[in-house]
């Protein structure tokens, strides 16, 4: 079973991004803010980081630059920022690709 971090601060957001993986058969960890999201992945293993990055306390940019410091998980942002400058540094970042919300599940 493939297991995903899902970081995201937004609690309404993160439980029903997590159901509809939940229901889709995936393992998902949820992290709500920067510092649980970086414990959490140096204790276990993840497929896949589904990651915010306006969270609390570390930002989503420091917790992709520490994840990528030693790992090559797939990373993909999930974010209200949508210009061209965000994008274009997420994925310089080391982001696998780019979500912007509002998204459809299905997405």
């Amino acid at each position: 079973m493939q297991r995903i971090l899902l970081i995201e601060d937004d609690k309404g957001i993160s439980d029903m991004v997590a159901e509809y993986l939940l229901n889709e058969e995936f393992t998902v960890e949820q992290a709500f803010d920067g510092d649980s999201a970086l414990r959490y992945f140096k204790e276990d293993t993840f497929d896949l980081v589904l990651l915010d990055i306006m969270i609390p306390f570390l930002d989503g940019m420091q917790v992709m630059k520490e994840i990528r410091r030693n790992s090559v998980v797939p990373i993909l942002i999930i974010s209200a920022r949508d210009s061209e400058s965000d994008k274009a540094m997420g994925l310089g970042f080391g982001a696998d690709d780019y979500i912007t919300k509002p998204f459809s599940l299905v997405e």
